[in-house]
């Protein structure tokens, strides 16, 4: 193999800038979305045949540092402050959607933003239907986009839900089985840059010291909340060893109204007993936490506690609980609520019984909230 001369390589050089510069146009101004197609394009249009030396195609991230440079030539200031609207856009979606472990990724966190770049969040469910109710809580439109790729002969599906506003948000729909998993990125082929909630919040208060992260969103009528994290129990069955009655809805509203019976006015111990299993639509195999993530600043600290522990009360009255779970139990202010509440659970398992709607349920517990049970 013969050696390159100086020459030859500053040419080579020239020429590879000229492409990466013409692509981060094409990128900028929204003619290409793809780093591969852009290059290629780009190639042509200077006159040359990029299938003769590939490899001297530019790397994705040099264009990406080319399309930082247009952003900033073209939209000086106006890009700092867009940037900063997105990323808090994207905080408070998030923030909404926290049960479905969302991260976000892309150019609105790497800073790499150009005109009409979407926010990207991924988030992880195995139920599209619970995440859009949480959306049409907030109000948010939005439209499901669902794709088919073939990639290395693998066929792949992806689920991605448009939410449309001032920002487009892509959020991409993964099962939970992928939580944990690596996504690479296509630019530096390294592990893609992701931020978890938590992580988001730290990283605008070092860019932002003054930021304000306070959600000014009209709030939500939290009993319609509650109804709509019920409604898809009615598609979850269970064992029916266990539940001889049906599907989870039909014995959720069979413990409400146990309850009901027993302590009619006391609503923090009903909503226990009507939303203990929600999460059961969200994630089967980790239903408490996922019901309790889902219902996060939106129930009483004792309603809280009755749902978290109302599986452990099963093992503490069998004698079957470890000692120290079983001495935090015993010390517990609400451990005769959490033994009804096993009671009730326990009697809700019926078939054939007769049950009040959800709407019937909430508003009951809404005419105690206003002092007219």
């Amino acid at each position: 193999m013969g050696l390159v001369s100086a020459p030859e390589r500053m040419t080579n050089e020239r020429i590879r800038h000229q492409i990466a510069r013409m692509a981060a146009q094409l990128m900028y101004e929204r003619q290409e979305t793809e780093y591969f197609t852009a290059k290629r394009k780009a190639a042509k249009m200077l006159g040359i045949d990029s299938r003769f030396r590939p490899k001297d195609l530019p790397k994705n991230r040099e264009i990406r540092d080319h399309v930082q440079i247009l952003a900033c030539m073209y939209e000086g200031e106006s890009r700092d402050h867009n940037l900063k609207a997105m990323r808090l856009e994207a905080f408070h979606l998030m923030s909404r959607l926290k049960t479905y472990r969302p991260a976000l990724i892309g150019s609105v966190l790497t800073g790499h933003v150009r005109q009409g770049s979407d926010i990207d969040i991924h988030v992880y469910s195995d139920d599209i239907s619970s995440l859009t109710m949480i959306l049409d809580d907030w109000g948010y439109p939005y439209e499901i986009e669902r794709k088919r790729i073939i990639k290395h002969n693998e066929e792949r599906f992806f689920t991605h839900i448009h939410v449309l506003g001032r920002y487009e948000i892509e959020l991409t729909v993964y099962p939970r089985s992928k939580l944990g998993y690596v996504f690479k990125s296509s630019i530096t082929g390294k592990a893609m840059e992701r931020a978890s909630i938590h992580q988001l919040e730290q990283f605008l208060r070092r860019e932002y010291p003054n930021v304000d992260l306070s959600d000014t969103a009209e709030a939500v009528d939290v009993l319609e909340v509650f109804g709509r994290l019920l409604a898809p129990l009615e598609s979850v069955k269970q064992n029916p060893v266990h539940h001889p009655e049906g599907d989870a809805l039909y014995h959720s509203l069979q413990v409400f109204q146990l309850a009901r019976d027993v302590q009619p006015w006391d609503d923090e111990f009903l909503l226990a007993a009507l939303l203990h299993d929600v999460g059961k639509a969200i994630d089967r195999d980790a239903h408490v936490q996922a019901g309790l993530d889902a219902l996060e600043g939106l129930i009483s600290e004792r309603a809280e506690y009755l749902i978290r522990n109302h599986m452990d009360v099963h093992a503490y009255q069998d004698c079957s609980l470890g000692h120290r779970a079983r001495r935090r139990l015993a010390a517990s202010e609400f451990l005769d609520d959490l033994l009804l509440l096993r009671e009730v659970d326990d009697g809700g398992r019926q078939r054939g019984v007769d049950v009040c709607t959800v709407e019937e349920a909430l508003d009951f517990i809404r005419n105690i909230e206003a002092g007219v049970w």
